[in-house]
């Protein structure tokens, strides 16, 4: 229950108290748990998206689809306190600058947000609804948002793997960095896998195996996609900082929605209910 709180403390602004004292055991055994705070922070927003859908429905016509992306990926930015688009910023302005490591590392450090990065937010949002917003209108809008979600925040917690090292010696990513072991990583990611695959089953909007699969190949796309980013922002920075991580989130979390809005061109899939 520790590692529990101290998760939901580090990766979201819910009334729970975390311990008083983190230390790397702690963080690392709580961004373990991380695709466990996806998993509430996505059925949260899930309420919200089908709520939305039911109150703006008017008879006769197609239903609104914009208006509940929109409010579902707000709450999940509201639920973050911004923190993960925060990282994105910073991440985005760090690329935009001339100069090597030490000089990209000072500009994230950097409270103001520069035109690099507010791009880099805009953009990635903007895909994050309109992808959300096409799932909707194929009616698998709920666990499309819950799956990201949880994919976002696994692709944190496989950031923070032993052997990983920090850009910094000091905040959130000195903390985390190489902190959890290769054991919990991977029970992590069956378990986000097991997850989606039910939410799939279930979804409200009418769950069958196609869109269990399609939800799985969704983790599996956004897992590989925060791989080769994070092997990317490691190069460039030397290390993970608590702004990587943030940006890892928010861009899996893009692949993720892209991949459950988009049709799988394969016969097989196809045999499976995927379109």
């Amino acid at each position: 229950m520790i590692e529990a709180r101290a998760a939901f403390t580090l990766l979201t602004v819910l009334p729970v108290r975390g311990p008083e004292r983190l230390d790397r055991t702690v963080a690392g055994r709580a961004m373990a748990l991380a695709p466990l705070v996806g998993l509430v922070l996505g059925f949260v927003s899930a309420l919200l998206v089908v709520t939305a859908r039911i109150v703006t429905k008017v008879p006769h016509e197609r239903p609104q689809t914009m208006l509940p992306a929109v409010l579902g990926v707000a709450l999940l930015a509201l639920l973050t306190r911004g923190l993960h688009l925060d990282g994105l910023a910073d991440v985005g302005d760090a690329f935009g600058v001339r100069g090597g490591r030490e000089r990209a590392l000072a500009v994230m450090r950097e409270s103001t947000i520069g035109a690099f990065g507010a791009i880099t937010v805009l953009f990635v949002v903007l895909v994050q609804v309109s992808a959300l917003s096409v799932a909707i209108t194929a009616h698998r809008g709920t666990v499309s948002i819950l799956v990201a979600a949880m994919a976002g925040r696994l692709a944190a917690t496989l950031s923070c793997v032993e052997g990983i090292p920090s850009a910094r010696p000091d905040g959130l990513g000195a903390l985390v960095a190489g902190s959890v072991r290769r054991r919990d990583a991977v029970l992590a990611t069956v378990g986000v896998l097991v997850v989606a695959g039910l939410a799939g089953r279930l979804d409200y909007d009418g769950g069958d195996t196609g869109r269990a699969v399609r939800a799985i190949i969704a983790v599996a796309v956004g897992v590989a996609v925060s791989t080769a980013l994070r092997r990317w922002l490691v190069r460039r920075f030397g290390g993970i900082t608590g702004d990587t991580l943030g940006a890892t989130i928010e861009i899996t979390s893009m692949v993720t929605l892209l991949t459950m809005a988009s049709t799988i061109p394969n016969p097989v899939l196809r045999s499976l209910g995927l379109d």
